[in-house]
């Protein structure tokens, strides 16, 4: 049976003749687009100040660094898999939650760009309620059951991702570093619940099928991608998959995308839904909290082993 492709789901439309699709694509790489979410203008407005960013001077991106204690704001030498990312990114979280908003680094000297992303946040945390509705739907469970398998928007964040042709650090600042790895962002999966992404027009992005094929999920203008994450894989017992995926290094031009990550609350215990265990439970119980700090620790610093992985509690893992 072949690799499912990344289905199309329109969300203004009714859904039961779409969920078979979404199904197959969940259980094998678990991508898909959805349409029909009314967004076009809110995007259109986020790409511009996103790229009204990227073009400002590196002083004013320097201004908003990241360091070891707060992973919120720009910075551009990340590490996925102990090798570097060919991109730069900023990073923000909740802006209506004071107690989030009082962590963001917000650069001076770009007009609207903290309202515009106010606004994104609050478009995209509301799309992320819809997108784990019709994953819901597509397991069979019942609504009721939707606190167990959601996020929280007060614990998630947006990501501005520019990826360069070439190295992003100018060359007299790379003494020391960490060299590029084969990919300009390496394979990984997503720790949160599902993760909502806008990709410009120039492609890169390609994700795992379940027999390890590599497919390319390509720009469709009007269309928002989501992709599973750890937490789902874990909920589900193994029935969807989270994705894993890369992004493959630039060569004629730079590349530019915007991930909404969605993660659960952070006091959220992650163990599977007993309606979805047959037979028996393949990961043992584990706090999100420790889960994601464990996971975020050496994309700033290189720690000398692998990161931390949902592998790591199976039940029969050692």
């Amino acid at each position: 049976m072949g690799t499912p492709p990344v289905p199309i789901i329109d969300v203004s439309k009714p859904l039961d003749d779409q969920l078979d699709a979404l199904d197959a694509a969940c259980r094998d790489h678990g991508f898909f687009l959805l349409s029909g979410h009314g967004l076009d203008d809110l995007i259109g407005r986020t790409w511009t100040a996103a790229r009204a960013f990227f073009d400002a001077d590196r002083s004013v991106r320097r201004s908003v660094e990241r360091d070891g204690d707060n992973p919120l704001g720009w910075y551009d030498r990340e590490l996925t898999k102990r090798k570097r990312d060919a991109k730069e990114v900023f990073d923000f979280t909740d802006p209506s939650f004071p107690l989030a908003d009082a962590h963001n680094r917000w650069p001076h000297g770009i007009n609207g760009f903290r309202s515009t992303m106010s606004e994104f946040y609050d478009g995209f945390s509301n799309l992320s309620t819809t997108a784990v509705e019709i994953v819901h739907r597509a397991l069979g469970l019942d609504p009721a059951d939707g606190l167990r398998f959601g996020g929280a928007r007060t614990n998630s964040s947006v990501r501005l991702n520019r990826y360069p042709v070439g190295d992003p650090v100018p060359e007299d600042e790379r003494a020391d570093l960490r060299e590029l790895g084969d990919t300009a962002l390496g394979h990984h999966t997503d720790p949160g619940v599902v993760t909502l992404l806008l990709q410009d027009g120039t492609g890169g992005l390609q994700a795992q099928s379940r027999h390890g094929d590599w497919i390319d999920v390509d720009p469709i203008p009007g269309t928002v991608v989501v992709n599973l994450a750890d937490s789902v894989q874990v909920w589900t017992n193994d029935r969807y998959r989270a994705a894993v995926h890369r992004v493959v290094p630039m060569t004629r031009g730079d590349r530019m995308s915007i991930p909404y990550f969605l993660h659960p609350a952070r006091d959220a215990v992650i163990e599977p839904i007993p309606e979805l265990i047959e037979g028996a439970a393949r990961y043992r119980a584990f706090e999100w909290r420790a889960f994601m700090r464990a996971r975020t620790d050496d994309n700033f610093t290189d720690l000398g082993a692998a990161d931390t992985q949902i592998g790591d509690y199976l039940v029969d893992a050692p």
